[in-house]
């Protein structure tokens, strides 16, 4: 472990491999730190804009030294903590503030810089030069450093001083007292004592715990009564800042609350459950770091210590964004699942990631914590022996093909991958998307004024073209009460469903045509987007004086702009252009391309046909809008063809079959 450290010290990765350093990559860098500067703007001007006696009373600490740390029962620091803080609440708030929000961001940003100089060598030369940008920026958006940067907050500096103790700082006691300082912090880091004695590191070990047993009794005998609040009453803390069992508190002791558990019995399985991640967790970080993988130890082991302390908040957990240094899988498509669940996990809501269903709510409750108790036990990170760890098998590729607008050319990451994706990556992207294309579609402009005046120019124009058959149909459909029945639940149930059941039936049986469909489904969605933004508009149920009658939701009182509950489910007036008919529209050209029996096309023609009928009948869109669906989703399909070329590419025969061979070989070989 202390060579590995020494190696990649401060002369950087002793063996960077890789291409020239062209213009490219040192272009790509500056834009990515470009950009992980404006993200830290964006943080800092979030921070700022609280009053400064506003932000000041966020430390929760009485001003000056007399007062006890907990009387509020809001700090959650150690006492040593507190003893460090206190003075600085004497400083005037506005000057606290602003020097308080640019340090952290700094911690941050260095954070970036010594973890990617701790990759394991040898390092590609395009990761040597980006992943310190690339990670500074990912960790400006996570969750942990958003709720960092709040005051009284420190969880970035013990994270930095483990760093600096493991990868910079020569020798065992000067790295054992910063990991005794980081532990004086936070107290469950102490563990890291215990991976330094596991890897033969025993001096640094010792002077680590002498660090914390000498700041623990300064804090002892400067705040006695704090500290038996912190270490016994609370037992760690816990219990302060929030009830143990909040969503906040993502640990195994807050999972188990959450999960209706109390009493002796919780107690004892989560001392047992702790025991097991601590047990499996720390061989595994030791066997990395002999290997090699020293940054992936240090993460690995900061997971156990989040995952097993009686609290262990999510400003706590940037633990779990370094452990993307490991290499999952043995398949190149399969290399960009496991970072991207865990920035997936690190950086958006829960409730994002997640439907909120009441089955789901374990998982979409404890999302960070089951990413950071996998990367502990259960995500099988490659070893560098592997033969896999720098020749994955690679992804198979159709042939090149130019673009069918010779002023449009092919974007040079665009190629037309064949083989099948990877499964969870698709289905974190499908919900993803489908989440913020929600959130999106909701933020849209809802002015009504604008949205019926938009909607009466509609109804003027199909006047004059002689397609305002909207009426006539909707009362034609009320005064049939079977049919009124059918187009109901044919609007209300089938607009997610055949388009999944589409997609799931192509990443079956023909994966290269699934990325073909899904892009342009994508492509058209998005496009949909601006149409919501840039042209609000009122279908026909929401038009007052015309005399149309919404089938589907009932009677709304056009009286109220709000429109009761159904203003909460989405925007009212992201109508233009029909995605219920474009999704259709979508769902009837896949199946009329690619089935292979006449019925099947024929179900693909009657889908479109009938979706059309539908929202015309329940009075949900106008015609145009559907017209307007449909441009979208020509439009989708077009980009697709012009960007990626040909749908019918043949295959790269060769890349296929080496890959295959490559898969055949594999347990041979493992």
């Amino acid at each position: 472990m202390a060579n590995t450290a020494e190696r990649g010290g401060a002369n950087g990765h002793a063996g960077v491999i890789g291409g020239s350093g062209d213009g490219r990559l040192g272009a790509a860098r500056l834009l990515l730190w470009a950009l992980a500067g404006v993200l830290a703007v964006r943080q800092a001007t979030a921070v700022l804009r609280v009053p400064p006696a506003e932000w000041l009373g966020g430390f929760h600490l009485p001003a000056g030294l007399p007062g006890s740390l907990y009387d509020e029962g809001q700090f959650t620091g150690t006492p040593f903590a507190g003893l460090v803080l206190k003075p600085l609440t004497g400083l005037a708030a506005p000057s606290l503030e602003v020097a308080w929000t640019c340090v952290t961001l700094l911690f941050v940003a260095a954070i970036g810089l010594v973890a990617a100089r701790g990759l394991p060598d040898p390092v590609p030369r395009r990761t040597a030069l980006l992943a310190a940008p690339v990670l500074v920026a990912v960790m400006m958006v996570s969750l942990p450093v958003r709720e960092a940067a709040s005051p009284g907050q420190t969880p970035v500096l013990p994270v930095l001083l483990v760093l600096l103790a493991v990868f910079r700082v020569p020798g065992d006691r000067p790295a054992g007292f910063l990991l005794g300082l980081a532990a004086a912090l936070q107290p469950p880091l102490l563990i890291f004592g215990a991976l330094l004695w596991l890897t033969g590191r025993r001096p640094a070990a010792q002077a680590a715990a002498v660090t914390f047993a000498g700041a623990t009794a300064l804090s002892w005998a400067s705040l006695p009564r704090d500290s038996w609040t912190y270490w016994v009453e609370h037992v760690i803390g816990t219990g302060l800042g929030g009830t143990p069992g909040s969503l906040a508190n993502q640990s195994l002791h807050g999972a188990l609350l959450r999960l209706g558990l109390d009493g002796p019995a919780e107690i004892a399985l989560y001392l047992a459950l702790a025991a097991a991640v601590t047990w499996f967790g720390l061989r595994r970080a030791a066997r990395y770091a002999r290997d090699g993988q020293l940054l992936l130890a240090v993460a690995v082991t900061g997971c156990v210590a989040v995952a097993v302390s009686p609290a262990g908040w999510r400003h706590q957990l940037l633990w779990v964004l370094l452990v993307v240094a490991g290499k999952v899988g043995k398949r190149a498509a399969d290399r960009r699942v496991w970072p991207v669940a865990v920035v997936l996990a690190m950086t958006l809501p829960s409730s994002v990631l997640l439907p909120n269903m009441a089955a789901l709510a374990p998982v979409r409750d404890n999302v960070p914590l089951l990413a950071a108790l996998a990367a502990a036990c259960a995500v099988p990170f490659l070893p560098r022996s592997s033969p896999y760890w720098r020749e994955p098998v690679p992804t198979v590729h159709g042939r090149p093909a130019a673009a069918r607008w010779s002023r449009v050319p092919l974007l040079p990451f665009w190629r037309r991958v064949m083989s099948r994706p990877n499964l969870l990556l698709e289905l974190l992207l499908i919900r993803v998307g489908y989440s913020l294309y929600s959130h999106i579609r909701a933020a849209a402009p809802t002015s009504r004024p604008l949205a019926e005046g938009n909607a009466r120019r509609i109804h003027g124009i199909e006047q004059v073209l002689g397609i305002d058959i909207e009426h006539a149909v909707n009362h034609a459909v009320v005064n049939t009460p079977w049919l009124e029945a059918f187009f109901n639940f044919y609007y209300t149930s089938f607009h997610f469903v055949v388009p999944l059941g589409i997609l799931a039936v192509l990443y079956w049986r023909r994966p290269g045509d699934y990325r073909w469909a899904r892009a342009a489904l994508g492509l058209a969605t998005v496009l949909a987007l601006f149409g919501f933004w840039l042209y609000p508009l009122a279908p026909p149920r929401l038009m007052p004086g015309l005399g149309f009658v919404d089938t589907v939701h009932g009677v709304q009182d056009l009286a109220n702009p709000s429109y009761g509950a159904m203003t909460a489910i989405s925007n009212q007036y992201a109508a233009m252009p029909s995605l219920h008919f474009g999704w259709s529209l979508w769902c009837g050209i896949v199946i009329v391309v690619l089935a292979p029996k006449g019925w099947q096309k024929l179900l693909g023609v009657l889908h479109p046909l009938i979706t059309v009928c539908a929202i015309v009948a329940t009075a949900n869109h106008w015609v145009l809008d559907a017209l307007g669906g449909a441009a979208v989703v020509a439009a989708g399909f077009g980009l697709v063809h012009v960007l990626s070329g040909p749908r019918g590419v043949q295959l790269n025969l060769p890349a296929q079959r080496a890959s295959a061979a490559e898969e055949t070989r594999a347990p041979a070989r493992t």
